[in-house]
């Protein structure tokens, strides 16, 4: 899981943009899949069939989302520094230095004007890229190219570090499930969703195409585990979090019930998860068509929108064992 991990996140793939990493996604799935498909938006959805029929067989699509946060040029100047809008939500207090690649492979360094307190970090519009440039012309970008973090993976112990673990580590979860059930008695619909970032786009469009009866997000969140942090009860390494209110959703009761009561039953750590801030695919998956009954399975991750994510190994190990367990067996409602 660890070798996967660190290809999906030093894989570039901006919101938009997530080709590439589909591609690895697509060649690891390929032996598991009964049904592989691209759609319009670039999702990739694949299909297990039931190995039998049973009376609770529901159609259950579960989504992690392939792109990253990033930011696009929307200005080079006469001395060649280039201005960017985000994509995706981009904050600046991690920006300052960081390190941008561009589709085209350009990279470039994060600076900015001047510091009107040296305790705040600026807002974008007071940064800019600098790519070696020297003049507008021989600037190696254009206005509305893409870039993204660059940083490479690293292990911290059991604490697993990289650049788009958001939302990499909900991808590379969705995988080894796949690849760990050996019988299930549920369509399973394995959706790698595009432009979550950017507002939960490719999500809503794959779901209205698959009309799932049950829809279940695999995703990052916050945690309350660090020095002066929000108030959540979430941490690294107490296991994955079931989802029962974010900003955007209230995870259907069933939904966080059968989360809850397999987790029990399987003697696999669990949290409780209310977020105060941001959102999931299954925003988008609750509200498609006539509305579908929707959770979210969390991976606790500390700070969130960075060029170091934060998560620990045995919480994905756990959120494989519990998606497993959830999809082997039939459910009750």
């Amino acid at each position: 899981m660890k070798s996967l991990l660190k290809t999906l996140t030093e894989t570039f793939a901006p919101s938009g943009y997530e080709d590439a990493v589909r591609k690895i996604i697509q060649k690891e799935v390929k032996p598991y899949a009964d049904e592989i498909r691209v759609d319009a938006m670039g999702s990739l959805i694949v299909r297990k069939k039931p190995t039998a029929a049973v009376k609770n067989s529901k159609r259950i699509m579960l989504a992690a989302h392939m792109d990253e946060i990033g930011v696009i040029v929307s200005h080079v100047d006469k001395n060649g520094y280039v201005r960017f809008a985000s994509n995706g939500g981009v904050f600046g207090r991690y920006t300052l230095g960081a390190r941008i690649r561009f589709m085209n492979g350009v990279t470039g360094v994060v600076g900015f004007d001047k510091l009107e307190s040296v305790d705040q970090a600026p807002s974008l519009s007071k940064m800019y890229i600098d790519v070696g440039a020297t003049s507008r012309s021989n600037c190696p970008v254009k206005v509305g190219d893409f870039g993204a973090f660059e940083r490479s993976y690293m292990e911290m112990g059991n604490r697993l570090v990289a650049k788009s673990m958001d939302d990499r580590a909900g991808v590379v979860v969705l995988i080894e499930t796949l690849k760990s059930i050996k019988a299930t008695p549920h369509d399973l619909y394995f959706v790698f969703t595009t432009q979550e970032e950017v507002g939960t786009r490719g999500a809503g469009t794959a779901a209205f195409s698959i009309d799932p009866e049950i829809g279940i997000a695999i995703d990052v969140t916050g945690t309350g585990d660090t020095p002066a942090s929000l108030k959540m009860s979430m941490e690294l390494g107490k296991g994955p979090c079931v989802k029962v209110r974010d900003p955007g959703m209230l995870a259907d009761l069933r939904v966080v019930e059968w989360m809850a009561s397999t987790a029990e039953k399987a003697k696999l750590p669990y949290q409780r998860e209310v977020l105060l801030v941001g959102s999931t695919d299954a925003r988008a998956i609750q509200v498609t068509r006539a509305g579908v009954m929707a959770g979210a399975l969390s991976i606790p991750c500390r700070y969130i929108h960075s060029a170091s994510e934060m998560v620990d190994y045995d919480d994905l190990k756990n959120s494989v064992k519990l998606l497993t367990a959830m999809l082997s067996r039939p459910v009750s409602f």
